[in-house]
């Protein structure tokens, strides 16, 4: 077989990694002497980290994530009461392994989404489902659907390996259908050890009171905190800072 010919049956075979570096594998082989094993190991690792590369990118397409973020990205000098220590051990993922969830609760502005959103992005990089939603508009579409349409959106909340439920309760108190969506989530993937992280303004104690329910409330902080990571967002907020200082920046003027 010709290379042209090679690379067409790799095509067909559905191996792109390898088709994609055939040629400078090759070139690379008969400048080096290179052993044929060794060429094949090398082949054999693109056509590898095409499908992991592949894969990785579904994920993150399927999270519902809208940006990379990174806990490298965070600026932990602007707020030092921020636990940054609690943050990097989420990171690490071992609360998804364990079935744990994590409630991260404090001001607005002060980080809570971008420490959400980079643990699910790290989740992506390691090869779990997840799914990203702003809690309280989520919820208020589901109101919307009709009963089986329902059942299929609750199967997407239990299903992936982490949920972030993001903003919980930002606009206060919310629907009874989406309350009851809430307890529905939290028992199902209760039950089957898959993880939750919840960021959210309001002190817990006040759960019960947005939920219009207290004996709700308190079933589901009870499997919320049963196995469960509290951590207390404190300090300035980052958004209030980036305001003032557009406002703060010069008006670029026409020459």
């Amino acid at each position: 077989m010709t290379l042209t010919e090679i690379e067409r049956a790799l095509r067909e075979l559905r191996l792109s990694g390898i088709a994609t570096t055939l040629n400078t594998r090759v070139m690379q082989a008969q400048s080096s002497q290179e052993p044929f094993l060794d060429t094949f190991a090398s082949l054999l690792q693109d056509e590898l980290d095409r499908r992991r590369s592949r894969l990785t990118e579904r994920r993150f397409k399927q999270s519902g994530l809208d940006e990379r973020l990174s806990l490298t990205d965070f600026d932990w000098r602007f707020n030092p009461k921020v636990p940054r220590q609690a943050c990097f051990e989420l990171h690490t993922l071992k609360f998804i392994t364990e079935g744990a969830n994590a409630l991260i609760i404090g001001k607005p502005g002060t980080g809570k989404s971008h420490v959400a959103k980079a643990v699910a992005y790290q989740a992506t990089l390691q090869g779990y489902s997840v799914k990203y939603v702003e809690a309280d508009s989520d919820f208020a579409k589901f109101g919307l659907a009709t009963q089986a349409e329902q059942a299929k959106i609750l199967s997407t909340y239990t299903e992936p390996d982490l949920l972030v439920l993001d903003d919980l309760f930002l606009a206060r108190r919310i629907a009874e259908v989406s309350a009851e969506l809430l307890q529905a989530i939290v028992h199902q993937r209760y039950k089957l050890r898959r993880s939750i992280v919840v960021t959210s303004n309001r002190v817990v104690q006040d759960w019960g009171k947005y939920l219009g329910d207290t004996t709700m409330g308190s079933t589901i902080l009870d499997r919320l905190m049963h196995r469960s990571n509290m951590l207390d967002f404190e300090g300035k907020s980052y958004r209030l800072r980036e305001a003032a200082a557009r406002i703060a920046a010069p008006v670029p003027t026409d020459s």
